[in-house]
């Protein structure tokens, strides 16, 4: 079967080169959307990320090039208007769990870097600045993280930080038995936040979801509070962030991910003006720290994503059951 793939990155094209077996790849750097939907014209799926444009539109589109698979390179599929793939007869299939150690160690990474400020320290060394003044930290040990949201990544970044010797406290719809036997404990939202030093969002984005950072919520926070986003960039709403670092209510804040992203995650616009108040904004902070959309980025990941994709185009192309269906 022929795919198209797109918003490529040479490590998707390395990756997914490396595991074809059978397939025609054809690659492009384009975001699909409306205006580059007819690049897939002839083929018979289309590989899709985090940023490409799913909407009824561009389905329709896709329908009427002969597509009859999205397989998307990622576990979340919030940017694919499900109603129109049912409409045109297009399945839907994910990667649903690549690598959950990957983005759960990211957060970690995110949360260390904050604390101790290695990035900082790091810049000051090669600068010939051996100075510690304002590079004071916190002790991981005894401090409450609160994880919304506990899937597979956060139930991996539950016990990591279990494991620095936290109390660990989490929300979802669903407690999960393993954890709570692992001496993690389940509260409402309302009650969880008040308590954390530390707050990790795990959680997909949906109606219920979207903005559940909010003015809000970050009241009902501790004043000096980390917050880590390595999920989906709506969960918070930035503006409200912005007042809470401002105000010294939130403080810090560590980014994989943004609610704007897709226009500025993934390329290099070091030499352009880059016209998002809001980032820029977020940027101008000494504690905030932010990645670009980096948490999945280990080999065991790449590879994983996209041994699963190729198989579900397989699977989907034998007329096999779909083990990774969306619908």
């Amino acid at each position: 079967m022929k795919i198209a793939f797109f918003s490529t990155q040479p490590y998707d094209k390395e990756y997914f080169t490396k595991y074809n077996t059978n397939h025609e790849l054809a690659f492009f750097e384009a975001q699909l959307n409306e205006q580059t939907v007819t690049l897939a014209e002839g083929c018979g799926a289309v590989c899709a990320f985090v940023n490409d444009v799913l909407n009824a539109a561009v389905i329709k589109g896709l329908a009427a090039g002969g597509v009859q698979l999205i397989a998307m390179r990622c576990a979340g599929y919030n940017n694919v208007d499900l109603e129109a793939t049912k409409a045109n007869n297009i399945k839907i299939v994910r990667v649903p769990a690549y690598s959950p150690y990957a983005v759960a160690e990211h957060a970690v990474a995110l949360i260390l870097t904050l604390n101790r400020k290695t990035h900082k320290a790091y810049n000051r060394v090669r600068e010939g600045n051996f100075s510690l003044e304002n590079l004071t930290g916190f002790d991981l040990y005894g401090k409450t993280v609160g994880v919304i949201g506990t899937g597979k990544i956060g139930q991996v970044f539950a016990q990591i930080m279990k494991g620095f010797g936290c109390r660990v406290l989490a929300f979802d719809l669903i407690a999960n038995k393993d954890l709570e036997a692992k001496g993690i404990e389940y509260l409402p939202l309302v009650k969880l936040l008040p308590q954390c030093d530390i707050i990790s969002l795990h959680c997909p984005l949906t109606d219920q979801t979207k903005h559940i950072i909010n003015a809000n919520t970050l009241r009902l926070m501790k004043p000096g509070v980390m917050l880590i986003n390595t999920s989906r960039g709506a969960l918070i709403d930035t503006r409200d962030a912005i007042h809470a670092l401002k105000t010294c209510h939130l403080g810090y804040l560590g980014i994989d991910v943004y609610e704007q992203e897709e226009k500025l995650f993934f390329h290099n616009l070091s030499e352009q003006i880059i016209e998002d108040d809001i980032i820029m904004r977020l940027m101008s902070f000494p504690n905030v720290l932010i990645t670009s959309h980096q948490g999945f980025f280990t080999d065991e990941a790449l590879t994983e994503i996209a041994k699963t994709t190729l198989q579900n185009v397989q699977d989907f192309e034998a007329g096999k059951p779909l083990v990774n269906k969306v619908i």
